[in-house]
């Protein structure tokens, strides 16, 4: 081979390694978009629901599973995992694999609240998860069991707060589990009424909501939607939403700061999706503009407004400045109520 022949060979066997290093660069790149285009979903996924059947969390999962379904062609299971006022559902899905197959129905609890409020969480809010989008805001309500509403003569927020101070100790709260937003708003009520009940904390509104039609609770500051079937069919008395406005869904019950005075008193609760971290970005974009969808259609809105309810299926970066408000807020609430986990 002469030196000519020997220059010509180099150069195109340069030519083939820079042209081969550039094509797998860019199928490097388009990695992530062919995965979230193509690949993804390629067998069901997972939303976690980290309280018990039958709460908000549950229902607002239960909501929007079937849409993304439809949209996806895979089942989108939920799975509840309670307990721990949502840490172990949250710690399960901050362990799974960031490949788009789990996802977690996060509350103000997991996200907002539990931050201030255990000295240690298992997972880290913030660097363990991707926001996805806010799913709905809902209002708290003030429910009492009614038949035991009617034995004690109370009819409002004022007739029950003179009940508790005349009876320190004797009503119990019941709420969803420590730290969420069910409990920590029965601490500021009592924490800005100088109350005093016994807390009862459950594994998720459900069961907690089957004790108080049993009678077995006096007062629980419910999530509204979960509330509202046993509202409208009279087992349990609404004194209070615990918004600062009315809810449209139960326009004739007043805001707390309405019926007691107690001015500023706003306790509202949200549930949105998240991700493991490391989840491919365009995975969680087709995510959050399929719900966004859903949540638009007439017949999901209308559901879930009449529940009491909010819609929104807003974008990550709008959800991930939510979710670094709400933690600010809450634990304001935290050290100003001197909630406590028992």
């Amino acid at each position: 081979m002469n030196k000519e022949t020997s220059v010509t060979v180099a150069s195109v066997l340069r030519r083939r390694v820079v042209l081969s290093a550039a094509c797998a660069a860019a199928a490097f790149a388009c990695l992530p978009s062919a995965f979230a285009q193509g690949g993804w979903p390629s067998k069901p996924v997972r939303i976690v629901v980290p309280f018990a059947p039958g709460g908000t969390t549950d229902i607002l999962a239960r909501a929007i599973a079937p849409e993304l379904s439809k949209a996806f062609g895979q089942q989108f299971i939920v799975d509840n995992r309670a307990g721990a006022g949502g840490n172990v559902g949250a710690e399960l899905v901050a362990r799974a694999p960031g490949d788009g197959y789990t996802l977690l129905m996060g509350t103000v609890g997991t996200h907002g609240i539990n931050r201030a409020l255990y000295d240690k969480l298992p997972y880290d809010p913030i660097k363990d998860f991707v926001p996805v989008t806010l799913v709905a805001g809902v209002p708290n309500v003030m429910v009492m069991n009614a038949d035991k509403a009617r034995s004690m003569g109370i009819n409002n927020v004022s007739d029950f707060i003179r009940h508790a101070k005349a009876n320190p100790g004797k009503l119990n709260m019941a709420s969803s589990g420590n730290g969420t937003s069910i409990h920590l708003t029965g601490e500021l009520f009592k924490s800005m009424t100088g109350t005093y009940m016994v807390h009862f904390p459950y594994r998720g509104s459900g069961p907690a909501l089957m004790d108080m039609v049993a009678g077995n609770m006096d007062v629980m500051f419910d999530n509204l939607p979960s509330s509202m079937a046993q509202i409208k069919g009279g087992k349990l008395k609404a004194l209070a939403v615990t918004s600062a406005q009315r809810s449209t869904a139960l326009p004739d019950v007043p805001t707390v700061e309405e019926a007691a005075g107690l001015k500023g008193f706003d306790a509202s609760s949200w549930f949105g999706l998240l991700a493991p971290a490391g989840t491919p970005p365009e995975v969680v974009s087709r995510i959050q503009q399929e719900v966004a969808k859903a949540l638009n259609t007439p017949a999901i809105k209308e559901k879930l407004q009449a529940q009491g309810a909010i819609p929104s299926g807003n974008t990550p970066q709008e959800f991930a400045r939510h979710i670094d408000a709400e933690h600010r807020k809450w634990a304001e609430v935290v050290k100003t109520s001197g909630a406590k986990v028992d």
